[in-house]
């Protein structure tokens, strides 16, 4: 290399890795303001960051800042060095892991948001950015000053808000979570083409687990996610009661190492792309996506999870995102500091979210439609609420009216007990409380119980496999669906515990019977 020679460029999609062997690199943030300087790679060092593990884009600028010599990698070699390297891939991982980490800290990322935090969309856009681990710069118009000249320049309106700038060079107004991934290249190194020898439907814990065990044992392996890596578990602030981690782990950073520990061993995730329909009759199985585009698979793992219900509440739909929300991280917790909030669930993940939020808020009410606590939430959990003086458990009472304009501004809640209604001023509502499957898209393909949860192995009786003709001589497998080959994992199972550990072990145990499966196909298997 030449003193100034351009290594790589914002926006290059097959980004690679430069072992500086004589001289240095910089590795140089690139805006409309010019050049910022973020790090110097010197001889003996190696660039490269979390995105040679995704495959997604480059967004920052390399160049020679003396005559010298490199070794380039692309990102396939470095997967490989990972996969083969111990105790190499130790030390990459943690610097690309860091390196993302602080691109993040420091805003150096490819896109910018300019938002509200009273708009649910600039909060959808924001959780969506943060939980994918995509460094962005955030601008609040509320708080900011001279921003007026900006929107101007871009031509942005308030009917347009929330808008992200992608690159320096792409506006777009209020867009779905799926605009933002195809802009910023969240996908462009996944072969849609490909038969898969197992495609996973969800990347929660179940999915994330199935991943990491498929492909560190060489099958061929695609991730669909309709959001981001974590599912349910990402609305936990704090996990506890997971083997290993005495100390606790928030449910993204849990899902954070998985991800990228799946991506290591060369699973491929398409992000902000929903599962539409598994057609019944087609082997090898094609699942289709948004668009219509289909995805060929010898094996699926639907890993798809549970949603939390939703109240039947006058103007729910209305406050999504403006006062009622389905998971208490970090980000809710610095929209509601310091005011009074409900938090309406009984479960471990409404335990931990009072919890979590009654560091910050002034009071968190705890609304049960039970008796109590002790049948749906862990000791620990019940003895933590019990605790706290800011936190107020209201058994049998239940949400009956919201009200606000624009924004969530006051709530009421009645007690079955004695009949009592109260109404308070309260603008954040965090709903955790029951569970409904996400099986809509296999539209009755496979057998499920009177709750929509999919059936599996021994739950799946002489009647259910009849009627959706079940062709085999061998019964199904443990973790099987009434479709050969197909396998229901964590919270979309019918009779799963609901359980973070319960959820990882479902995930790695399909993987053992895909090996099965793929056997039965007279597919060759790759030696592991």
């Amino acid at each position: 290399m030449r003193r100034d020679e351009t290594l790589m460029e914002p926006g290059d999609q097959h980004p690679s890795c430069f072992v500086v062997v004589r001289g240095s690199v910089e590795i140089l943030r690139v805006a409309n303001d010019g050049e910022t300087l973020v790090q110097v790679i010197r001889a003996g060092q190696f660039t490269g960051e979390a995105n040679l593990l995704t495959g997604r884009a480059a967004f920052v600028r390399i160049r020679a800042s003396d005559d010298g010599d490199v070794v380039v990698l692309d990102r396939d070699q470095v997967l490989r060095v990972l996969q083969l390297e111990s105790e190499i891939s130790q030390i990459v991982m943690r610097a690309f892991i860091l390196r993302r980490v602080e691109l993040i800290a420091r805003g150096y990322g490819d896109a910018v948001l300019l938002g509200s935090t009273h708009c649910a969309g600039t909060l959808r856009l924001r959780e969506f950015l943060t939980r994918n681990g995509h460094p962005f710069v955030y601008i609040d118009l509320d708080t900011q000053q001279d921003v007026q000249a900006l929107l101007d320049s871009l031509g942005i309106t308030p009917a347009d808000i929330p808008v992200v700038v992608s690159g320096g060079k792409v506006v777009l107004r209020n867009p779905t979570n799926e605009e933002v991934a195809d802009s910023l290249g969240f996908n462009i190194a996944v072969d849609l083409g490909a038969i898969r020898d197992v495609v996973i439907v969800g990347a929660g814990p179940a999915g994330l687990a199935a991943a990491v065990y498929a492909a560190s044992e060489g099958l061929d392996t695609l991730v669909i996610e309709p959001a981001a890596a974590g599912g349910q578990a990402v609305a936990s602030s704090r996990i506890e009661n997971y083997l290993g981690f005495p100390n606790g782990i928030t449910g993204q950073e849990l899902a954070a190492r998985a991800f990228a520990q799946a991506q290591k061993f060369g699973a491929d995730f398409l992000i902000a792309k929903q599962a539409t329909k598994l057609p019944c009759e087609r082997r090898p199985y094609s699942i289709e996506i948004d668009g219509g585009r289909r995805i060929s698979a010898r094996a699926v793992i639907i890993a798809t999870g549970a949603k939390y219900r939703k109240p039947d509440l006058p103007r729910l739909a209305e406050f999504e995102g403006a006062g009622i929300y389905y998971g208490a991280t970090a980000m809710e917790a610095q929209l509601c500091a310091g005011e009074e909030v409900v938090v309406i669930g009984g479960g471990n993940s409404a335990g931990q979210a009072a919890v979590f939020l009654a560091a910050t808020c002034r009071h968190v009410h705890v609304l049960v439609r039970a008796e109590g606590l002790a049948e749906s939430m862990s000791r620990y959990l019940v003895r933590r609420l019990e605790a706290t003086p800011t936190i107020s458990l209201r058994t049998r009472t239940e949400l009956i009216a919201l009200e606000g304009n624009g924004h969530l501004e006051h709530v009421t809640w009645r007690d079955a007990a004695t009949g009592a209604v109260e109404r308070r001023d309260v603008r954040h509502v965090f709903v955790m409380a029951g569970a409904l499957p996400a099986t809509d898209w296999l539209d009755g393909c496979t057998a499920t119980d009177d709750k929509g949860f999919v059936k599996t192995g021994g739950d799946l009786g002489p009647a259910d496999l009849a009627e959706r003709q079940w062709p085999l001589a061998r019964s199904p497998h443990s973790l099987e669906t009434s479709l050969p080959g197909v396998f229901a994992v964590g919270d979309v199972r019918s009779g799963s515990m609901k359980r973070v550990a319960s959820a990882v072990g479902e995930g790695a145990a399909a993987v053992a019977l895909v090996h099965r499966i793929l056997r039965e196909q007279g597919v060759v298997e790759p030696q592991h």
